[in-house]
């Protein structure tokens, strides 16, 4: 695989007179996490049925491991792997039969034994590997289905909202494993309805709504292009603070807290400017901290058809 796992040009598709997926454009380096994000209905697992075979597109091409997903779609089928929105095991086999099937099943397999027992330890799974996964937690759930997913040795790996329905320690334990296949070269496609993950995970972000991407970029990009950075000031008198509010006419004030809110963009030149003046005044700020919009400001922003924001 080269250093792009997968190239989207123009992908469409519609059911009948819905359009769905309205022409999108996509890049995934290798080795890296991408994030789909978008509301209910944004077309988040369309995009991911069509990668992954198990549609096909109206329009537009697809490679996916190099392979074109039109004419290559074994190939395809072969250099990936997927967990869907709900784990896939069967609840009447144990972990370890759960992952013995997929050896079985997955007739390139090599050293069938050896892959369970390394993924069981990998998991955390060994002192459950023999019981039935009806008795598993969610989390033991979510981990054992990941553990399925990587027999065959995918290095392409689509998580179709993977941590949903999981408690904070579990959803983070999801992350550690996630990272840590990225660390060993895997390529991660990732839709979240938690925005939290796709910053903490993400290496670049696309935002889908209604069909189209509607904007594309680093967690930090996509958080820069949103107004409402600004730098908070807390002084100790009363003076202090309407000194610096004369230097800084814009800002907002807060008299209980004796605090200034002045508009800035976040970058260390305005930054040092702000810094300045207050020293050419003699002024020093008892607390200094910077706050940037978050992406949950920049996801309602766009998915509230307020584009102007991030353009």
């Amino acid at each position: 695989m080269n250093d792009t796992a997968i190239a989207v040009s123009g992908l469409r598709k519609a059911f009948g007179d819905k359009v769905v997926l309205d022409g999108i454009d996509l890049d995934v380096p290798a080795g890296t996490i991408f994030s789909l994000l978008g509301p209910n209905g944004a077309g988040k697992t369309t995009t991911v049925n069509l990668l992954t075979t198990l549609m096909t597109a109206d329009g537009g091409t697809a490679k996916v491991a190099g392979h074109d997903l039109a004419t290559d779609a074994k190939a395809v089928r072969a250099a990936i792997g997927v967990t869907g929105q709900f784990a896939a095991v069967d609840e009447l086999l144990t972990g370890q039969e759960n992952l013995q099937l997929m050896v079985d099943l997955n007739r390139g397999a090599v050293g069938g034994k050896r892959v369970v027992s390394d993924l069981l330890e990998r998991f955390d799974l060994v002192e459950s590997a023999k019981k039935p996964a009806s008795t598993y937690s969610g989390g033991m759930r979510r981990k054992l289905d990941l553990a399925m997913t990587l027999v065959g040795d995918p290095r392409i790996i689509f998580l179709d909202e993977p941590t949903t329905g999981l408690d904070p320690r579990s959803r983070r334990t999801m992350w550690s494993l996630i990272r840590e296949l990225v660390a060993d070269g895997v390529t991660i496609f990732l839709t979240t309805q938690y925005l939290e993950e796709a910053d903490q995970l993400a290496d670049r972000i696309a935002v889908l709504d209604q069909g189209r991407l509607v904007a594309t970029g680093t967690p930090d990009e996509l958080k820069r292009r949103m107004p409402g950075t600004h730098v908070r000031l807390r002084f100790t008198t009363v003076a202090e603070l309407d000194a610096a509010a004369g230097i800084f006419p814009g800002a907002t004030r807060d008299d209980e807290a004796l605090a200034l809110r002045v508009p800035s963009d976040g970058g260390t030149k305005s930054l040092r400017e702000l810094l300045d003046r207050l020293d050419e005044r003699s002024l020093g700020a008892e607390e200094f901290s910077v706050h940037t919009p978050d992406l949950d400001d920049v996801f309602l922003a766009l998915t509230g058809h307020d584009t102007e924001a991030v353009k």
